[in-house]
Formats: C-alpha cells, structure tokens, sequence
C-alpha cells in the first residue's frame, strides 16, 4: 500500500481531493517506478487538484506535474534501482498519475538523471517554475542577451514561483533586474533575490495607443501575458526579447507588429512539457550551477499531501508567494 492524494469526480461533476491508502498495483503503465521523496505545487497542479481545467482526462486522478526520488524498479536501459532522477512535463499529473504519492510509474525517457550537486529536495524547490525560468533565461541568452546590457531584465509576476526564480537567476548570472509586481509587501522578498528596481504592476497593466515606447527593458521573462506582455513589447530595447512563459493576465496578445519591425525585437515561446530530452539535461545541469540555493532556500513554503486541497485553491487565486515543497516521503 502507498498514500496518494486521490481526486474523484461524482456524477454531478463535483471533484474532491483526499488522501488515501491505495494499492501499488493502481500505478499506470511504465518502465520506471520511483519512490517519490518531493513535489510541488504548480498552478497547473490547482487546476487539476480542482475542477481539472480540461488537463485531466479520468478519474479517479493523481495530480502532481513534477517529482523527485530515487529509482525503485526498472525495465529502461537508462536507469537501476537507486538512481537518483527528476521529472516534469510530459502531461504526468495531467493525463498521467503524478507526484503526490509516494510511488509513481512513467516512462523512462521522461526523467533526467539528478544533477551532481543537487538533492532531491532543492529539485523539487526548483521544479517546473524553476526549470521553466531557466528555459526562459537560456532561450533570451541564445538571442543575444549578455549581463553587460545597460538596461535592466523585466520579470513579470515576480513574486510567483517562475518569477522568483528567475529573479534569483538572473541576479546571480549578473543583470540588473526590475522585478513587476502587484503587492507592494513583497518589495524585500523581491530584493532579497536580487531585484534592483521593483515595477508596480498598474505601471505595465495597460497597453496605450503608442506602439513604441522608449527603449526600458534588455529584455524580459513573461508569466502574465495579455496586456502587459504587449506593453512591454513596444519597451524593449532594439533587437530585445521575450521569453513567454505564462497567461496570469489572459491569453490574447492586444499588440501592435511595429516593435517587430522597427525594432527587430522577439517573441519566444517557452513550453517546459514537451522539451526535448538534452535541452531538459542542459537546464537542469544550468540549475544547478547558476541558481544560488540560499536564495532558493528563502523561496521555499514547506507542505504535506494533506495541505494540497487548501493550497491548488490558494494558487489559483494568486494567494501563493514563491515555490511550495510537498514532502511526500
């Protein structure tokens, strides 16, 4: 027997989320079991810890989109018994059981070998935010940005758990940061990671009729979209990027196509479920090496599989500051 946060659906459509002992036996198909020691909780993870959001496909579900453990059995080439591994993506936690339980069976091509250096608990208080904010900063230096920029690196939705870690990386890579937020009470939690200039976020939350702005911003990594995403276009520096990793604000883009054309500015789109498996490797290897763990330490609300009902409500209200760490074992 194992526990797992179990998520039922009635006939009415109504889901409920309790944790339950249930037989090893229930784990989906797959060539690697692991013994989950780490999750945490993503807004994708709220959606699917409630209504589901159209992610899960049947129930009874296991939600949890990320996980960190050691190897328990293995029919994959790759892996043995006491390997060390990480996941994220690949729909696990969506139409695959996840995370939250103290086992979990999936292919062994969707895991990454644990990086020296790094434990399964700083994983998992890295995990898909993390890993996605490091695809952002990877993909805006391989279009150009280098920390001796004059103009600072915007980070949108700063105090959620992609923006914060982002902030941390950046600022420890060496680029001045300017860090948006929407509660002013987080300005010492923001600075502390790294951020030299805190941007209201009534400052950027509406587009204007100018398509082009002065040129404020080196760069930026996006978790809001919408309107704020299309304001800063116009803002960029000339030949400047952005990484779009989120659509807190709404999915329509209201924006002009002069900054393409004036500025040469880019749009990068950044998707962490699909990422082909050596760029997974090379992120995770850039984690451990750039992010500095006292910051990400500093980030970290610790939590139980009993505290997830309460806290997916929390995150999809934006009442969740930085990464939550779910010890499962």
């Amino acid at each position: 027997m194992m526990r797992a946060l179990i998520v039922e659906k009635d006939e009415d459509g109504k889901t409920d989320a309790q944790v339950r002992d249930i037989d090893e036996d229930r784990l989906p198909d797959g060539d690697v079991t692991v013994a989950v020691e780490y999750s945490t909780l993503n807004y994708k993870d709220g959606l699917c810890i409630g209504p589901g959001g159209g992610l899960v496909r049947s129930y009874p579900h296991v939600p949890g989109i990320d996980f960190a453990g050691t190897v328990a059995a293995s029919d994959h080439v790759d892996y043995s018994p006491g390997d060390k591994v990480v996941l994220t993506g690949w729909r696990v936690g969506e139409a695959h059981w996840g995370g939250y339980a103290e086992k979990a069976r999936v292919k062994g091509e969707w895991l990454v070998p644990l990086p020296d250096g790094l434990s399964t608990r700083q994983a998992m208080a890295v995990g898909t935010a993390g890993f996605t904010a490091m695809l952002a900063v990877m993909a805006l230096e391989d279009h150009g940005l280098t920390p001796d920029a004059p103009e600072p690196v915007l980070v949108t939705g700063a105090s959620g758990g992609v923006g914060s870690v982002a902030v941390a990386i950046l600022a420890r890579l060496g680029y001045k940061v300017a860090a948006v937020t929407g509660r002013p009470e987080n300005e010492s939690y923001l600075r502390d990671l790294g951020a030299t200039e805190i941007v209201p976020r009534e400052d950027l939350a509406e587009t204007v009729k100018r398509p082009l702005e002065s040129e404020r911003w080196a760069g930026c990594i996006d978790a809001v979209g919408g309107a704020m995403l299309a304001r800063v276009l116009g803002q960029l520096r000339y030949g400047g990027s952005a990484a779009a990793v989120g659509l807190a604000g709404g999915s329509d883009l209201p924006a002009k196509n002069i900054p393409f054309l004036l500025r040469g500015v880019n749009l990068l789109g950044i998707d962490s479920v699909m990422q082909p498996y050596d760029n997974r490797q090379r992120a995770w290897q850039r984690i451990a090496r750039d992010l500095p763990m006292d910051k990400l330490e500093a980030m970290v609300q610790p939590a139980a599989l009993e505290d997830l009902p309460g806290l997916g409500a929390d995150i999809l209200k934006g009442r969740v500051k930085g990464r939550v760490l779910v010890k499962i074992a």
